[in-house]
């Protein structure tokens, strides 16, 4: 697991923070993703690693069981596409990853069970980027 925490800036802490209190997770994921925002280091944008995950970057992961690797933007709800490999920072994997950095793993319930995620690579794009370009 992760023994950095998360580095995330404000704007998706408080969306973290409103998942948690909004919306019905399992026992595992609301421990876990409480647990993580108790220790998050809080950032300015300007002082986000390259490789931390937020808003506007492209994310490829492995799910460490399976071995199925994923690349997808993370992005606004009101652009995402899934497509496009445009995933809504409201969608689970999205709130799975964000604050994690290049070679960190985490896990997170999904509707299949447990599954344990490693982050491969994180790139920062500009909004107007797509994935596949």
């Amino acid at each position: 697991m992760n023994t950095q925490p998360l580095i995330i800036v404000q704007r998706e802490l408080d969306i973290l923070k409103r998942y948690l209190q909004d919306t019905v997770l399992t026992d595992f994921n609301k421990k876990n993703l409480s647990a993580e925002l108790a220790n998050a280091k809080i950032v300015d944008e300007h002082d986000l690693p390259d490789d931390a995950i937020g808003l506007n970057t492209v994310v490829h992961v492995r799910e460490r069981q399976s071995k199925q690797s994923f690349i997808f933007q993370i992005v606004s709800p009101a652009v995402a596409d899934f497509r496009k490999n445009k995933v809504s920072v409201l969608a689970p994997i999205a709130i799975a990853l964000l604050g994690y950095r290049k070679g960190s793993t985490t896990k997170w319930e999904m509707p299949g069970g447990v599954q344990e995620f490693e982050i491969l690579k994180v790139t920062r794009v500009h909004q107007e980027q797509a994935v596949n370009e």
